[in-house]
C-alpha cells in the first residue's frame, strides 16, 4: 500500500503468495511426517500392558451380550423391548435390542399375512 507503482504491488502480491504456497507445502510435509511415524516403544509396553486387561473386558462384555439375547429371545412383547431399549446405555446392547424387535415385527407381519391371504381368497 505504501507504493504506487502497479508492478511492484504485482510482484509483492505475487511473493506472499509464493510465500504462502511454501509455508502450506511445509506444514503438508509436516503433517505427512506425523501420520507415518513409527510408533514409540512406550506406547507399545502400553499396550502390552493394557491388553490383559482390555481382553478380559472384551469377554466380560461378549459374556453379558449372550446373556441378553437368551433375554431377548424369551420376551415376545414390543413394548416391553422398547422399554429396554430406552433403559440401554450400550450401544451392542442396543443393537440387540433392535434387531429382538425387527424379528418380532417380522414375525407378527407373517402371522397375518396367512389370515390376509385367505380372507382374500374367501371373498372372491
Amino acid at each position: 500500500e505504501a507504493t504506487l507503482d502497479l508492478a511492484e504491488r504485482r510482484r509483492i502480491r505475487s511473493a506472499i503468495r509464493e510465500l504462502q504456497r511454501q509455508e502450506l507445502e511445509r506444514d503438508e510435509e509436516t503433517l505427512a511426517s506425523k501420520r507415518f511415524r513409527p510408533e514409540r516403544s512406550s506406547h507399545r509396553q502400553d499396550d502390552k500392558e493394557n491388553w490383559l486387561q482390555s481382553q478380559r473386558l472384551e469377554e466380560e462384555q461378549q459374556a453379558a451380550l449372550a446373556a441378553l439375547s437368551k433375554q431377548l429371545e424369551a420376551i415376545t412383547s414390543v413394548e416391553e423391548l422398547t422399554k429396554l431399549l430406552r433403559a440401554a446405555d450400550e450401544y451392542e446392547e442396543r443393537k440387540l435390542i433392535r434387531a429382538a424387535i425387527r424379528k418380532l415385527r417380522a414375525e407378527e407381519i407373517e402371522g397375518e399375512a396367512p389370515f390376509l391371504c385367505s380372507g382374500g381368497e374367501s371373498e372372491m
